[in-house]
């Protein structure tokens, strides 16, 4: 098939990857470099390298309410647009553009988590699944009728990170499938409008650790969190990033530190698995507390 590819983060280079193996791609979409690191230089995105790296055309635009920018796309003549984690609203004419419409990768079992953050969302609501669905686009976010889907489990101590590595690979191999079997799969029923629930965007003001919170809750905002933006305690003029953890035996005040850092929590415990201190790598917590004394309570 002739496509075009719309994607920005990580989590969409295994797809841009899988896809041009297999198929024509017509043109890359993806947002603007960035600027980072301290020199404030701009970044490309890691989609935007990785079609570089295929020698693929890239186009970055600011929107695509545009005009010009519409017809652009629509010149292309794609067969089909596969979209994840693009990061812009597609207007109608872009959506309507390819022949077979778009496709979008969405990283849970919609109607469960539309949104914005889904992998993170399912870790901190505690689900034991979560999965992928191809889904054809429409105006509505993440409303649009599921061509195919796949769950798996979320294991007990798995972070966002591992997750968004297993769904991102997921994905890859769904949308290769769902492509071999277009256009029969337009066909699809709409998503029921019962279990719907939204992942906002995580707002960073969420990542400070409450333990008065029962244990399972503070280790699932941990977990969930890790490794962007982090959940963190303050120790010391210190910011200490959580990023693993696990449910642990014993209990205190919350915020008491019980032994190591098992923490008490407002019931039960987290043991800590590995943590960062501010300007150094992620660290086992066993290698961190050599060099960080803990309170007797973290607050």
């Amino acid at each position: 098939m002739k496509l075009v590819f719309m994607g920005t983060p990580d989590f969409s280079v295994p797809v841009l990857q899988a896809l041009a193996a297999r198929h024509e791609i017509l043109c890359v979409y993806t947002q603007p470099p960035r600027p980072a690191g301290r020199g404030k230089a701009l970044r490309p995105s890691p989609v935007q390298a990785a079609a570089e790296a295929l020698g693929l055309p890239v186009r970055h635009p600011v929107t695509l309410r545009d005009p010009q920018a519409q017809a652009e796309f629509a010149d292309l003549g794609a067969d089909a647009a596969v979209v994840v984690a693009y990061g812009l609203i597609l207007p109608q004419p872009v959506l309507d553009a390819p022949r077979l419409g778009c496709l979008n990768i969405h990283a849970s079992l919609l109607p469960r988590w539309r949104g914005a953050a889904p992998i993170q969302r399912a870790i901190m609501a505690g689900d034991a699944e979560t999965g992928v669905c191809i889904m054809q686009m429409e105006a509505g976010l993440d409303t649009g009728p599921v061509l195919l889907r796949e769950a798996l489990a979320i294991g007990a101590e798995e972070t966002a990170a591992g997750l968004h590595d297993r769904l991102s690979a997921l994905g890859a191999r769904l949308i290769v499938q769902a492509l071999e079997r277009l256009p029969d799969l337009v066909a699809a029923p709409q998503q029921p409008e019962t279990g719907v629930t939204y992942a906002a965007k995580i707002d960073k003001a969420e990542a400070r650790v409450d333990f008065t919170r029962p244990a399972v809750e503070v280790d699932r905002l941990i977990r969930g969190l890790s490794p962007f933006p982090g959940a963190w305690v303050q120790i010391g003029a210190e910011r200490v990033k959580l990023l693993r953890a696990r449910l642990a035996e014993g209990g205190g005040v919350p915020g008491q530190v019980l032994s190591g850092f098992t923490i008490a929590c407002g019931t039960g415990a987290v043991e800590v698995t590995e943590a960062q201190r501010e300007g150094k790598r992620p660290m086992p917590a066993a290698e961190v507390l050599k060099g960080l004394v803990l309170p007797e309570t973290l607050g």
